[in-house]
């Protein structure tokens, strides 16, 4: 197989301005999001507003390594090949592997959806969710980024994160989700310091007017705050500070599986 070379997929005639082969191939890859987990060419093609012929040259390079697959309808999805090389991402996949336990735990003794984030940026990426397939929600979904402001994790994970991504946060975009999100930068300071405070937050229906969110710190081996785990209760559930306890002493009991496992660097 010939190498795959800008030259030959960018074909119609450079001007110097269009994207080089491989930011068009993440923007293929980045399509696959949101709950769509098969697209057609033409899908992929109106999603990244690549031309089709253009789009259907990469895809295929794509398909070849094993990034993509192509279905019976000549439909694609993500390849096998391409979740063998995320497998081996220590930050997420490490992680997932040690909190899981604990996790199930905490979701079978309350029976409230269970969730783990890490930050990446100025953003949360959630690794890892239990929950009952009879209370099914849509979000937050596995692999899916959200902003920190909002959600129990993501206000936890900001109140540790570096003091530029927490002006940088601050002083961006809040956007509203409900009337309950805390969009005011001086009020979002000061449950920043409650978190480092108390150990933990409550987030009440910032995101949707249905869930309330309950949050703790998980420290890798270092000591450094690495993840946030949570519970989304909804308001017929009780209160939720009752499970305060039970969400600190899972975060806890992580972080004690990833210093007996030597797991966690702290990053700049």
């Amino acid at each position: 197989m010939e190498p795959v070379t800008t030259e030959h997929i960018d074909g119609e005639g450079s001007d110097g301005a269009s994207r080089s082969v491989i930011d068009r191939a993440f923007t293929i890859l980045g399509t696959f999001q949101g709950g769509r987990v098969r697209q057609s060419l033409s899908d992929i093609s109106r999603r990244t507003g690549l031309p089709i012929a253009t789009c259907f040259r990469i895809i295929q390079r794509l398909t070849e390594w094993g990034a993509l697959e192509r279905d019976g309808e000549s439909k694609y999805r993500i390849g096998l090949r391409l979740w063998e090389v995320a497998s081996l991402a220590p930050r997420s996949v490490g992680l997932q592997r040690l909190a899981r336990p604990f996790m199930q735990d905490l979701y079978e003794t309350t029976g409230y959806s269970t969730h783990l984030a890490i930050r990446e940026d100025t953003e949360l990426v959630l690794i890892e969710r239990f929950q009952s397939p009879r209370r099914a929600a849509k979000r937050p979904l596995v692999g899916k980024r959200y902003p920190l402001h909002a959600t129990a994790m993501g206000q936890v994970l900001l109140a540790h994160a570096p003091l530029e991504v927490q002006e940088e946060v601050l002083a961006g975009d809040l956007e509203l989700f409900t009337p309950q999100t805390c969009i005011d930068r001086a009020a979002l300071g000061r449950i920043l310091a409650d978190i480092h405070r108390n150990g933990y937050v409550i987030s009440d229906r910032q995101v949707d007017q249905v869930h309330t969110g309950v949050a703790a710190p998980v420290r890798g081996a270092d000591g450094a705050i690495i993840a946030a785990v949570s519970v989304a209760l909804t308001q017929d559930d009780g209160d939720s500070k009752n499970m305060i306890h039970l969400v600190r002493v899972t975060a806890t009991s992580i972080s004690r599986a990833l210093e007996a496992a030597g797991y966690g660097e702290s990053r700049d």
